[in-house]
Parts: structure tokens; C-alpha cells; sequence
């Protein structure tokens, strides 16, 4: 989502949609030439028996996933609960482990965040916390495929986790240009809400546009929210638009311009209604600090993002907005929302608390998986501030 608001204003004077451009940009290994340093180049590359175990969870995953969509496309029931996290691991296998991925600097007293690796819950007991549900809602273009390691790690710590495929997101078949509006893409999310029981509440988590779709859930559901977490996420203020936001660094990022391709599903003469991003320059973009298997599954996982809903003004009110606790977690290494556009949001609407993942950027569920589940459990056994 960071990557399709630096030219927004400019789309209104664009009169026809950029050319996707198709690089192709393939490395040949040394091996693949036989020339000096192909042996090299292959003990390097031999895969280990940890990662052909990963490998094998990924395919099996990738296959059920799979089989839901065809499910879907064919009017059956999905195999499994598509917003909760069922994994598959390969008979006689280890479940391999995700990679530690919390920084080693320890906080200054200076230091306004708090780091990761300071949090510790060990002790921690489910049943004491307000609420153990999180509900995990993605980003522009994203879908609820990209929690897959989060939704893992906060199970394994007792949390119920539920991650929602917006409308046109996702395995969610809606076109993604009929979207004329932010409550008909955010529609699952509230839909979900309003099935919740009385007295029932869950910690949103919002990711890049995600942050919209959480405030404006959190205005509509405030009773139902216990806390809501914004993830290098758009944290508006009312009457402000996502566009609105994203607008005041529209100059300075040449790689957000070259990814925008406008899509003009009602004709060229008509304004944009999506925007896809060029997948040549996703991993520079989103995904700098990742793991290139996580890339290569968001290469062919990412849908068009809407267009309407990025234009749309929130009315945010103090008492039910307002009543929701807010926490901002900070991505350093985000080069789709820069750090100084994050602490601005900050600056303009303080949340309660503000966290930073040191070495990550815009897709902190991929590069710091464990640190940001440890963040997340941290803020879930945050009590009440003492009232003076």
C-alpha cells in the first residue's frame, strides 16, 4: 500500500495507464557457466536437510491453499477456516523453526521505543489478559496469506487468531475495480465484528493501509476492541484521508513512483480504479529485508489495490475512536513508509505506547517474525493505565 500513494495526485492529470514493464533479470551462477569458482558456488548452494524440510511444509501449504481456492472457485465449502491458521506438516517431519529475528541493542534511557528483545513473557497466562483474539487484518495488495508466521506463533503461545481477507483481497473472488467505497472493502472485517458476542473483545492488528481499515472499525465496533495495534501502518486523524497521508512524501520517493501502474477499469477516460504495483520492484520496495522464499510466495500472491477506498476522508470520533487504546509499531528499514512518515503519524495523533522493530521493513511478519510476535504479546498483557 506505501507504494501507491506517492503519485496520487498525479493520477488525476495521467490520461492513460503506464505500460506495465516486464524486466527480465536473470543470474546466471557461476556454476551454470563452468567457469573458475563453480564448485564454489555449489557447496554454497547445496540445500541442507533444515531447508528441504522448510521446503516441503511450504509445498504442502501451498497445495492446500490451493485446493481452498479451487474449492471457492467452484462453489464448494473451503476445507478449512481460511481465517484462522491450520498448518501441515509432512509426516515424520520437524516443524522447522522460524528464525530469530530480534535485535541485540539494548535501550538507552533516552530511547522514546521500546525494543523487542527487552519484553519477556514467559510467565505469561492467557486466561489473565483482557483478551487473548487477535484479528489481523493485511495491507494494500496483501491478504490474510501474509500473517501465515504470525498466526503460527501466536497460537503456539495460546492466542486465537483469526486473519481476514479484505473484499477483492486475498482469496476474497470480489474484482477489486468495482470497489467503490472504504466500508465495502473493509465489509469482512466488520462483518466479523458484528458476529462477536456481547462483551467479547479482540486486538486489531492493522498493516500499511490496514491501519484505515482498523480506525474505521474501531469507530464503528468501539465496544468490541479491546486495543488496536497500527503495524508501519496509515493512523489517521479525521477527515483525513489515506491519500491525505501518504501525500506529504509524495516528492521524495523515486522507488514508490516507478512501482505504480494505474489500472482504469472503467476506460482510460474515466479515473483510476486500482493500482498494481511492478513486481520488479517489490523486494527493493517491500520486501528489502526478507527472506526470498516469503518474497517469491507475495510475487504471486499480491492482488490490485483499490482505488476508492485510498481517497476516502475517515470521520473519527473521540467517543468511540478515541476510546480505543493505540499502539504503533515502528519499521526502521521501511522503505515503502519511511520511519520519519511513521513518527509523523505519531507526532499527530499519539498512541499509547510506540514500539520499534530494529532491522525491519515494510513487512515485519516476514523479515522479524519473532520479534514482532514478541511485541504483540507484550501489548496484549499491557493492563489499564493507573488513573491519577
Amino acid at each position: 500500500m506505501g507504494a501507491l500513494v506517492s503519485c496520487f495526485s498525479a493520477a488525476e492529470e495521467t490520461k492513460r495507464p503506464r505500460a506495465p514493464r516486464r524486466r527480465s533479470a536473470v543470474n546466471v551462477p557461476p556454476a551454470a557457466a563452468g567457469g573458475i569458482g563453480s564448485s564454489e558456488w555449489w557447496s554454497k548452494g547445496r540445500v541442507g536437510r533444515k531447508e528441504r524440510a522448510e521446503e516441503a511444509l511450504i509445498h504442502e501449504q501451498a497445495l492446500a491453499a490451493a485446493a481452498a481456492l479451487l474449492a471457492q472457485q467452484n462453489g464448494g465449502a473451503l476445507p478449512f477456516d481460511r481465517s484462522s491458521s491450520l498448518r501441515y506438516p509432512s509426516h515424520g517431519q520437524k516443524k522447522p523453526a522460524l528464525p530469530r529475528s530480534s535485535s541485540s541493542r539494548a535501550r538507552s534511557l533516552t530511547d522514546p521505543v521500546v525494543q523487542p528483545q527487552q519484553l519477556v513473557h514467559q510467565d505469561l497466562k492467557i486466561d489473565n489478559l483482557e483478551t487473548n483474539h487477535f484479528v489481523l487484518v493485511h495491507g494494500g495488495g496483501f491478504g490474510a496469506w501474509c500473517w501465515y508466521k504470525t498466526i503460527a506463533l501466536l497460537e503456539d503461545s495460546g492466542f486465537k487468531v483469526n486473519a481476514v481477507d479484505l473484499t477483492g483481497s486475498g482469496i476474497h473472488s470480489f474484482d477489486t475495480n468495482k470497489i467503490t467505497s472504504l466500508p465495502e472493502y473493509v465489509r469482512p472485517l466488520t462483518s466479523f465484528l458484528e458476529t462477536l458476542g456481547d462483551g467479547e473483545k479482540v486486538i486489531l492488528v492493522g498493516h500499511d493501509f490496514g491501519g484505515a481499515s482498523i480506525s474505521y472499525a474501531m469507530e464503528m465496533f468501539p465496544s468490541k476492541i479491546a486495543k488496536a495495534v497500527f503495524l508501519c501502518a496509515a493512523m489517521l486523524t479525521s477527515g483525513q484521508s489515506t491519500l491525505d497521508m501518504f501525500s506529504q512524501q509524495a516528492d521524495t520517493n523515486d522507488l514508490m513512483r516507478q512501482a505504480q501502474i494505474f489500472v482504469y477499469g472503467n476506460g482510460n477516460d474515466r479515473p483510476p480504479t486500482a493500482i498494481d504495483l511492478d513486481k520488479s520492484s517489490l523486494k527493493e520496495l517491500l520486501f528489502n529485508q526478507s527472506p526470498a522464499k516469503d518474497v517469491a510466495l507475495a510475487l504471486v500472491s499480491m492482488r490490485t489495490i483499490p482505488f476508492a477506498p485510498v481517497l476516502e476522508k475517515l470521520s473519527l470520533t473521540d467517543e468511540n475512536y478515541g476510546s480505543a487504546r493505540r499502539f504503533y509499531i515502528e519499521t526502521p528499514e521501511d522503505n515503502a513508509i519511511p520511519l520519519s512518515l511513521q513518527q509523523s503519524m505519531c507526532g499527530a495523533t499519539p498512541p499509547e505506547r510506540v514500539f520499534r522493530l530494529k532491522g525491519s521493513d515494510h513487512s515485519p511478519f516476514f523479515s522479524k517474525p519473532q520479534a514482532l510476535n514478541k511485541l504483540l504479546v507484550e501489548i496484549s498483557k499491557i493492563g489499564s493505565p493507573q488513573v491519577q
